[in-house]
């Protein structure tokens, strides 16, 4: 398979589009009222609690820049949120190239959009399995798997999106986006992508580490387990 190897970016992006979905919402309210004020035509894609926290914070305004991800896909989300924003579209939105004629083929043959920035946290695997009373099914109910997909493919992509998952990043994205008139620069999106890959990278750590310490005897303990063949057989 030959390399998709790029030689050509922008470096200064315009924030025009945002895909949110965090489980740490400290600063968010700031954060989005702050982006829509830099430009007012902003479209922030989310989900979830997120879409709630973003549209309570955006109040009547919210029709205007705020949209749900399963109306943007068109597919509705798995039952208990366990799919939301694993989707073909999506992923064209994150790792498509600027200057790629055919990457810009595929976007307008799915009605898509470049997405420019992914506010992404992941859900509290630390926080939960530092409890005293953690069992290992509540540790792997709070294992993410669209939120680390969609922060590795952003920052796979710094050539073009920013990926933010640090809301202390907050300020310093705003003040930017405010002094270059809506844009990041290659510089942030570079520094961004960095802090993602080591986001996802310790988060990824500290699962291989809880379930490397369990035994199959403290599994078993969660379930009834069911004999005889899969469900539905």
């Amino acid at each position: 398979m030959a390399l998709n190897i790029v030689d050509r970016i922008d470096g200064e992006v315009r924030i025009r589009h945002v895909l949110a979905s965090v489980s740490d919402k400290s600063g968010l309210d700031t954060f989005v009222k702050g982006l829509i004020e830099v430009n007012p035509e902003v479209k922030i894609y989310s989900t979830g609690g997120t879409f709630r926290a973003i549209g309570d914070a955006l109040g009547g305004n919210a029709g205007r820049n705020l949209v749900r991800v399963s109306e943007y896909t068109g597919q509705p989300e798995m039952q208990g949120g366990l799919v939301k924003t694993l989707d073909f579209k999506i992923y064209l939105g994150l790792l498509s190239e600027t200057y790629n004629d055919a990457h810009a083929g595929d976007l307008e043959r799915v009605c898509g959009v470049a997405i420019d920035m992914v506010v992404v946290n992941l859900y509290p695997f630390r926080e939960t399995v530092s409890q005293a009373d953690v069992t290992p099914e509540r540790a792997r109910t709070n294992i993410d798997i669209g939120g680390p997909c969609m922060v590795r493919a952003a920052a796979k992509n710094f050539l073009r999106v920013a990926s933010v998952t640090d809301p202390s990043d907050y300020p310093s994205i705003l003040q930017e986006t405010r002094s270059s008139g809506g844009s990041l620069s290659l510089e942030t999106r570079f520094r961004l992508a960095a802090k993602a890959f080591n986001h996802t990278a310790q988060y990824d750590t500290a699962i291989a580490g809880y379930f490397g310490k369990c035994s199959v005897e403290e599994v078993k303990s969660c379930y009834t387990i069911v004999d005889g063949g899969s469900a539905g057989d």
